[in-house]
């Protein structure tokens, strides 16, 4: 199978109920309990008032990233939800429609510093890399990036492959902890090559780790706060811990890949998760900060997401130079870590 072909067979189509004839339109998303929000939030809102239908292509960041490449300007996308590093690297790749402004009614609404590079990109949320573990195992919560080194911890954890986002932000958050910089990681890789080693399982969908969760097989793992509240949610013994060095923030963003035939439709899409309506109910399902002025978080929600002082000192790394390095940076994985 060819690298084109397996990178889009990578990458699960599910269609949405919608009537025959109706115009489709096809959404990239992250899995699990995010596409479900999606669904709710944006989807039906925007099939309502559209009479289009939705079609979610379910997958991670750079699974995404390789799609648009490979189809190299006949996208089988017409709007894709993608880390802000990645839409960064798609825009420096002449890849990114330009987002017109003037045609979303939520756009004023919307932070400032949100808009990508010449509006390539717009952010949709605000998360971060955090530690999640279960306080039933668990006697005292995480503190460090570090920690998971700690023997106590043998056998117990999980990390990300560095293709996921969660995976990437670990590396480089360990890295910074050892007093490396983005231009000198020795330090992050010499320090996860035994972590990596210890790791359960090497984890390139965020929800895999339900089920290790749900089986007690792990107890700690470097992941989503927005994935630990839904799963609380329904039942699993879990919790947030902001680690001491900061968390690594998240920008989930959206991006309309250059040659669509649709984006006009997927320029609504947008505006329907923009909105201070489509906002503010992923906020409160997903457990995920909001970009839309108007939107209030509750008291359960903001306990959860990055705030407050958690938000203050989160790091959030220029995806301009993740776009940079994360190439290198992959290969040096793939050759030193991956096993």
């Amino acid at each position: 199978m060819s690298l084109r072909n397996s990178t889009i067979a990578a990458v699960l189509t599910i269609g949405l109920t919608g009537t025959a004839g109706a115009e489709e339109l096809v959404v990239g998303s992250f899995g699990g309990s995010f596409a479900d929000n999606v669904k709710a939030c944006h989807v039906a809102a925007f099939e309502k008032a559209t009479g289009a239908t939705v079609a979610l292509k379910l997958g991670n960041s750079s699974q995404f990233a390789a799609a648009v490449r490979a189809t190299g300007g006949k996208p089988d996308m017409d709007i894709v939800y993608i880390d802000n590093s990645l839409a960064a690297q798609l825009n420096g790749e002449g890849l990114a429609d330009k987002i017109d402004r003037t045609k979303l009614k939520s756009a004023p609404d919307v932070i400032a510093s949100a808009w990508g590079k010449n509006d390539s990109y717009v952010v949709a949320m605000v998360s971060a890399t955090a530690l999640v573990y279960n306080p039933k195992l668990v006697k005292a919560p995480p503190s460090s990036w570090l920690d998971l080194a700690d023997p106590a911890y043998a056998g117990k954890y999980a990390i990300g492959d560095i293709t996921g986002t969660s995976g990437l932000h670990y590396l480089l958050a360990v890295n910074k902890a050892k007093g490396g910089t983005l231009d000198n990681t020795d330090p992050g890789f010499e320090a996860i090559k035994p972590i990596a080693k210890g790791s359960a399982v090497l984890y390139t969908q965020a929800d895999q780790l339900l089920a290790l969760f749900e089986r007690e097989e792990i107890a700690v793992a470097p992941w989503y706060p927005d994935r630990a509240g839904v799963a609380m949610d329904k039942g699993l013994s879990l919790a947030v811990a902001y680690p001491k060095e900061g968390a690594v923030g998240i920008l989930p963003a959206v991006v309309i890949p250059k040659g669509t035939a649709k984006a006009d439709l997927a320029l609504k899409f947008l505006d329907q998760i923009l909105s201070a309506e489509g906002q503010g109910c992923f906020s409160e399902k997903a457990y995920i900060g909001a970009v839309n002025t108007k939107v209030k978080l509750s008291d359960k929600v903001a306990k959860i997401v990055p705030n407050g002082e958690s938000l203050e000192k989160a790091w959030f790394i220029d995806p301009e130079l993740i776009a940079k390095n994360s190439a290198n940076w992959t290969r040096r994985w793939q050759r030193e870590v991956a096993r």
